[in-house]
């Protein structure tokens, strides 16, 4: 996030009065508020830590240069969704396929009475969740994200992935069967 704050001073023009100042800690607030959201996002969509890590800057500096657009807090925290979305699709798009990696970077938020059993337990159900996910094409994992975990109505994601609501409602169905019946095995 170092590189992307780097970024954000350029373009401020290394500016030290008070209105730079509370500019920046706005930005450092909006940061921090929705880093773990939005990385989690990407991550699911491409799969690789280390990609999400790389586009969950990306996104960071591309939102961070639109000032406008992050003044209330709620439509900002939206707008932030769409555009890592469409970096996370925009990238399988240049790289084709997703590879997997282990999810152990990201810092979990354990809870200090958690037992050794809770946790297992935890990383068993994210185990079976990045399994299930590994078996949707890029598409449907994006749509299912989108709308499952993202919850945005059809008709955004549609507009995201830039295709039909009728295609939306097709890949959420797919994906939704293909991890059904990954479930149903896994239980068997």
């Amino acid at each position: 996030m170092a590189a992307a704050f780097a970024q954000i001073d350029w373009f401020m023009g290394q500016a030290t009065e008070p209105a730079a100042a509370e500019v920046r800690a706005r930005q450092d607030q909006f940061v921090a508020d929705n880093l773990r959201r939005v990385y989690l996002l990407i991550y699911r969509v491409v799969g690789n830590s280390a990609d999400a890590q790389d586009l969950t800057q990306e996104t960071f500096i591309k939102a961070l240069q639109r000032q406008e657009q992050l003044k209330d807090p709620e439509k900002a925290a939206h707008w932030l969704s769409r555009i890592a979305s469409n970096t996370a699709i925009d990238f399988l798009r240049r790289h084709g396929r997703m590879s997997q990696t282990d999810i152990e970077d990201l810092p979990e938020s354990v809870s200090v009475a958690e037992s050794p059993e809770q946790r297992v337990l935890r990383r068993e159900q994210r185990d079976y969740l990045e399994d299930g996910l590994r078996l949707l094409s890029p598409r449907e994992r994006a749509a299912l994200i989108l709308r499952d975990v993202e919850d945005l109505p059809a008709e955004e994601v549609a507009r995201q992935l830039n295709c039909s609501q009728a295609t939306i409602r097709s890949h959420i169905a797919n994906a939704r069967i293909k991890f059904r019946r990954y479930l149903e095995r896994r239980k068997a």
